[in-house]
């Protein structure tokens, strides 16, 4: 059985992995990510390819990182959370460790771990996931294979137009999806609610010590759950957007499997039960069709090494 190892970079910490043909990760370690200096950040990822690699007939080493990589899949041209312009990180690490080695975008990789061995893995042609965090990221399978597009950057789903002169997004544009249907939309939402209706928002409010502004992600779940009206509504407009856009994956891709999949999705059906009716009243007379269904994604924060270390497997 071969083994290779997987390298999950992003902007807090480096997580990586020695994972088998099955998926299945036999080692893990993880590092603080030294988002603010290059030099320290390559090292970092060598010194963790390294200790997994001690031992053990390793055949290629993926990274996983959130920016944009080039065509070749050998450097970051450009990481918003990193300090990597331009960076030939491929090139480094393998002269560094003596190892083939892939570099790839964070969502591609989840997404490819879903679909080789998560939420997607019956699918044997394509699927689209939507990964549902701070932001909106995804990746797209077809044919079989990750759609990279012509220069590396292709399945920003993130930012896809939503809403005409919508709110403004980090990318530049107004009304990115990002802006509606991501973890930070959640609160944004739930804040508003909460100054302007604190009597609905009762829960939510004495999480936050009563202050709206104080509202965090993981308190807008935790009061959901207890029924807190103001924020059980923000999840449901989160799943509004969400399932509008599914939908518009429908109807341009026609996948088999569509996944929903980053850190919202702990909220479970507060998320994908307005989500899943969104998609339907989307579709409209195209839901007589068949239409690809929509899964949460299953890997949790173990996608990212499963899924660099598997592209990993295929060079």
């Amino acid at each position: 059985m071969t083994l290779t190892i997987g390298i999950d970079v992003g902007g807090t910490k480096v997580a990586g992995g020695v994972v088998d043909e099955t998926g299945t990760v036999l080692v893990h370690a993880r590092r603080d990510t030294p988002a603010d200096d290059v030099a320290k950040t390559r090292d970092v990822i060598t010194e963790l390819v390294v200790e997994l690699a001690s031992g053990r007939s390793i055949e290629a080493v993926g990274i996983g990182a959130a920016g944009w990589i080039d065509a070749s899949r050998s450097t970051v041209l450009f990481a918003p959370n990193l300090a990597w312009r331009d960076e030939p990180l491929r090139d480094y690490v393998s002269g560094k460790v003596g190892l083939p080695v892939i570099v790839e975008n964070d969502g591609n990789v989840a997404a490819w771990a879903e679909f080789r061995h998560g939420a997607a893995r019956h699918a044997d042609d394509s699927m689209v996931m939507f990964t549902i965090g701070t932001g909106v990221g995804g990746g797209i399978v077809l044919g079989g294979e990750l759609v990279r597009g012509a220069h590396g950057i292709a399945a920003e789903l993130g930012h896809m137009l939503t809403v005409p002169d919508g709110h403004q997004c980090g990318c530049g544009r107004l009304g990115c999806i990002e802006q509606y249907a991501s973890g930070s939309a959640l609160v944004r939402f739930a804040r508003a609610a909460a100054r302007q209706e604190p009597h609905r928002a009762a829960a939510l409010l004495e999480l936050a010590g009563g202050e709206a502004e104080a509202i965090t992600g993981p308190m807008v779940t935790a009061a959901a759950k207890g029924g807190d009206p103001v924020s059980t509504e923000s999840f449901a407009q989160v799943g509004r957007w969400l399932g509008t856009s599914l939908a518009d994956m429908a109807q341009i891709l026609d996948p088999q499997v569509l996944v929903v999949g980053g850190g919202v999705i702990d909220a479970g059906d507060l998320l994908m039960g307005p989500t899943r009716r969104s998609y339907t009243e989307s579709l409209a007379q195209r839901s007589r069709l068949p239409v690809a269904e929509i899964r949460p994604a299953e890997l949790g924060n173990r996608a990212g090494v499963i899924g660099a270390a598997d592209l990993a497997r295929r060079i």
